[in-house]
């Protein structure tokens, strides 16, 4: 049984196939040749599409579901809740999973919970199966295909390029939200929920279980590379060449553990700068459409404001990723952040002036800043504990990342409810934001592996 769920998922006369097309091109390490580790950004990019293009169009369908079920709105929107709780405590599982069995035995399962799990909410008749479906089955199956795979399986690959790989990764999750909503919303409009939920499930297991099934790899070790492409026969001017790379050869050395890295200092700053960040960030998505149009502005226009940041957002990611290979992670974030507070700034002002010139001041800074979030958490956890357990130490970072979601939509609708507005929780999220960037400060990625 072991052995045919191994050979089901490693696939080596496949290995041995794409290892014999790539040849020289995938061992070859110069900038104009095809590393494979491209092909993983790839993999990675069109995976988180999917991965934050499904929980986006969640809202998409709970108002289509509302029209036709007699659910209150708090009990419809808790199956959104129990997705989140869901993934929290299995993301840290699945990165742990990835360390000891490789991501495709992980990854692959995961894909087939997810399409399935889509395809049979197309059936949901009431509450309950709406539940088990996607607040248990479909949250189940994206978390394996989230950023906490991925960037388990992008440390291996990329040390001296690594933000710029993760910052290609992670814009897809603006081009998910972008993609997957109007998608979705389309069939709604034209032929309902129950066929969009089946279009969803089918380009899951049509598109996305081949792409990671045939072309996912855990460590460039296995096709004769190593990280940024250099192949064992440049193992010596590699080594050479980084030199300047890690000015701690101990620390960037060792082995990292769970319980040797939660002894560190740096640990916790890692988790501490994620988890405020995003606070601010959830603060202001999940109550921003809400206070805009309490602002008067129309919601057709507050629509496009939330698709706008997700663009933005997207093209950013990589443009902050790259920039952190140069400048440093701990700049690039600050700058990122300052961006965020000023856009956060402008959404204030717009509700104490009233004057909606004001969104796109917001819009272009707001996205702008929270493109430059995910790409600096993978590339400072990868820099700083890479190791046996990176996968779990991920894991773990995202549990707590999506604590800080949970607590900054809380945060502000309780603070709506006590001051009847959200100002206060805006002021909160600009300080949260700022202070976050203390903590990477403390975690020092420059001091382990300095820019390229």
């Amino acid at each position: 049984m072991k052995k045919g769920f191994r050979s089901a998922f490693n696939c080596p006369m496949l290995n041995r196939r794409i290892a014999s097309m790539g040849g020289e091109i995938f061992s070859r390490g110069d900038l104009l040749s095809l590393y494979y580790g491209w092909v993983i950004v790839g993999v990675s990019l069109v995976s988180m599409a999917y991965w934050f293009g499904v929980r986006s169009s969640f809202s998409v369908f709970y108002t289509a579901l509302l029209d036709e079920f007699p659910w209150g709105r708090a009990e419809a929107a808790g199956v959104q809740s129990l997705a989140l709780i869901v993934y929290t405590i299995l993301a840290p599982l699945v990165g742990g999973l990835i360390d000891r069995y490789g991501p495709r035995r992980v990854v692959v399962p995961g894909i087939l919970l997810l399409g399935g799990g889509l395809i049979l909410c197309s059936s949901v008749q009431d509450l309950f199966q709406f539940y088990l479906y996607y607040g248990l089955l479909v949250a189940a199956g994206v978390t394996s295909v989230g950023i906490v795979s991925y960037t388990a399986v992008l440390a291996h690959w990329f040390e001296r390029r690594r933000g710029t790989a993760n910052g290609i990764a992670v814009s897809g999750m603006g081009l998910g939200t972008f993609v997957f909503v109007l998608l979705s919303q389309g069939i709604i409009a034209r032929w309902g929920w129950r066929p969009a939920f089946l279009v969803l499930g089918g380009l899951v297991l049509a598109l996305l279980l081949p792409l990671n099934a045939w072309l996912l790899r855990h460590k460039p070790q296995q096709m004769g590379l190593l990280p940024d492409g250099v192949s064992p026969q440049r193992r010596g001017r590699h080594k050479e060449g980084n030199e300047s790379l890690v000015p701690d050869p101990i620390w960037a050395g060792t082995d990292w553990t769970l319980r040797r890295a939660a002894k560190e200092g740096r640990f916790w700053a890692l988790m501490a700068f994620p988890f405020l960040v995003v606070t601010a960030v959830y603060i202001v998505l999940v109550h921003h459409f809400r206070y805009l149009v309490d602002a008067g502005v129309d919601p057709m226009i507050a629509a496009y404001v939330l698709a706008s940041v997700g663009i933005i957002s997207s093209v950013f990611r990589i443009l902050w990723g790259w920039l952190s290979d140069r400048l440093g992670r701990e700049m690039t974030y600050t700058l990122g952040v300052a961006a965020m507070c000023a856009g956060i700034g402008s959404l204030i002002l717009l509700g104490v002036w009233k004057e909606q010139r004001l969104l796109y001041p917001f819009v272009a800074l707001f996205g702008v800043g929270w493109g430059a979030t995910a790409p600096m958490f993978m590339s400072t956890a990868a820099d700083l504990f890479q190791g046996r357990a990176f996968g779990l130490i991920y894991g773990i970072l995202e549990g707590v990342i999506g604590v800080g979601g949970a607590l900054g939509a809380w945060v502000a609708g309780y603070l709506f409810d006590q001051t009847r507005t959200y100002l206060g929780a805006f002021a909160i999220g600009m300080l949260t934001a700022a202070l976050s960037c203390l903590f990477i400060w403390l975690a020092a990625p420059r001091k382990v592996r300095a820019k390229g």
